[in-house]
């Protein structure tokens, strides 16, 4: 399902003399990217590390920043992540925390919204 919620980045009220006045407040990368609009999907996806072999993951959770795959055995922190979603070009990310079933990684370079938006649409459409 894909969150149309976004992190407030509104204005602050500044009253100087009796005018009010907005202003843009821009949010830290890591809450702008730990509050992004996510989409939850289940799409079979390669990953791999280094120069171990693909593995077939699941791939549970997207979103610009990041992913939530399930669980990989005999992954490493500290090691780029490779990713081969398909339809697209392979990917580079950083496992940022692993729980019991699952691995979060960061893209090295944020997703264009064109692309995170067909990821949500394909996984929809499966």
């Amino acid at each position: 399902m894909l969150t149309d919620w976004q992190p407030v980045q509104d204005y602050v009220s500044l009253n100087q003399g009796g005018i009010v006045k907005h202003q843009t407040i821009p949010l830290p990368d890591a809450c702008s990217r730990e509050f992004a609009a996510r989409a939850e999907v289940t799409l079979l996806c390669e990953v791999r590390q280094g120069t171990r072999p693909w593995r077939v993951v699941r791939l549970e959770d997207i979103s610009q920043a990041g992913f939530r795959i399930a669980w990989m055995p005999a992954v490493a922190e500290g090691k780029p992540l490779r990713i081969r979603i398909p339809g697209l070009q392979v990917l580079s990310a950083d496992i940022r925390w692993r729980r019991e079933n699952a691995i979060g990684c960061e893209f090295t370079t944020q997703l264009h919204i064109a692309v995170f938006e067909h990821i949500a649409r394909q996984a929809l459409s499966a």
